[in-house]
């Protein structure tokens, strides 16, 4: 029963807070990245992943810092943002100068992933772990072209790791169809929904929901330059550009996975 209440201790689909709906509405934000809300969701988003002021929120390899922008004025004052980066220094004193111009930047901080141990944080130490469009990143990148899933299965264990019992990951990624050949997730940028589902359950998840608020029908996952022959890369430059604008950004799936009591 312990375990029951913990799953549905977020309702699928709850209407985002005033605190989120102050986050995604802060000035921190850049207006160059506010484009791009009406594919990435990031009020219903962080709502269906249950994330609230005075939690411990860790952000697998933040980039640009386009969710950081949200997430640390929404944890400002009595939570706690983490950013986790690869081990390396550029990477390291990028994440580092972004949280320092940030609202929270006082209670932020900067954790490395470790893939041989399978670390990112101390033990029990965070109330949501979220990853934003990196899981087919780790599949694309492992050492010497051995497609193991390695890498990604290091992280979720190390997501597992770093999580309060009860605590949830969120994940989202472009999502591959299920009949296609799993060899497309090596090159196009999109993941099975399966591949994700079973990477979390080796390490100790459990599904507890998934949404379609990040779905775009229009995406069909087979494009010359896989994924990023849509926007915002747009790859292929002006030729179809107009056809890919129209399409948008691609289908994702957003997944939420709890940690067991």
């Amino acid at each position: 029963m312990i375990i029951a209440s913990a799953l549905f201790a977020v309702p699928l689909h709850a209407a985002p807070s005033n605190a989120i709906k102050a986050a995604v509405a802060n000035p921190a934000r850049q207006e160059a990245e506010r484009p791009r809300d009406r594919y990435r969701h990031p009020a219903e988003t962080l709502s269906f992943f249950g994330v609230a002021p005075g939690q411990t929120v860790i952000e697998y390899s933040p980039g640009g810092g386009w969710y950081t922008r949200i997430l640390m004025p929404l944890l400002a004052g009595n939570g706690h943002y983490v950013a986790v980066v690869g081990n390396s220094p550029r990477a390291i004193e990028g994440a580092r100068k972004l949280i320092a111009t940030l609202p929270g930047a006082a209670s932020a901080t900067v954790s490395v992933f470790d893939p041989a141990a399978a670390t990112i944080a101390p033990a029990g130490s965070a109330d949501r772990v979220l990853t934003f469009r990196n899981v087919h990143n780790m599949l694309m990148a492992e050492d010497g072209g051995d497609k193991t899933g390695k890498v990604a299965l290091a992280f979720f264990k190390a997501a597992y790791k770093a999580l309060k019992p009860g605590g949830m990951l969120g994940v989202v990624d472009h999502r591959l169809p299920e009949a296609a050949s799993k060899d497309r997730e090596d090159t196009s940028g999109y993941v099975k929904r399966s591949t994700v589902v079973r990477l979390a359950t080796e390490a100790g998840f459990k599904l507890a929901g998934e949404s379609e608020i990040n779905a775009n029908p229009k995406d069909t996952a087979d494009w010359p330059k896989g994924v990023w022959t849509l926007p915002p890369t747009l790859q292929l430059g002006d030729e179809d550009r107009t056809k890919y604008v129209a399409i948008g950004e691609s289908d994702r799936m957003t997944l939420r996975f709890v940690k067991p009591r």
